[in-house]
């Protein structure tokens, strides 16, 4: 699964709308769409303030696991 996929999948399941997401990285809700879109990326401070957000690690949020949690210890 793409980021963007993904990103889409973690707003929906936590039910936030796009407007509150982008206000929340300080960006236009457009800006935001194009994340979802694939037609954009977030900054590496984005990223992090995303993954924070949803409880994820980096690496699931970018789709380099299947395995969501922050601490694979």
């Amino acid at each position: 699964m793409y980021f963007s996929e993904r990103l889409k999948y973690l707003r929906k399941l936590h039910m936030i709308p796009q407007k509150n997401l982008a206000e929340y990285l300080g960006i236009s809700v457009s800006a935001y769409q194009y994340y979802e879109a694939g037609k954009n990326e977030p900054s590496i401070e984005r990223l992090i303030m995303l993954a924070d957000l949803f409880g994820v690690s980096l690496d699931y949020l970018v789709g380099r696991t299947e395995n969501p949690l922050m601490n694979s210890e």
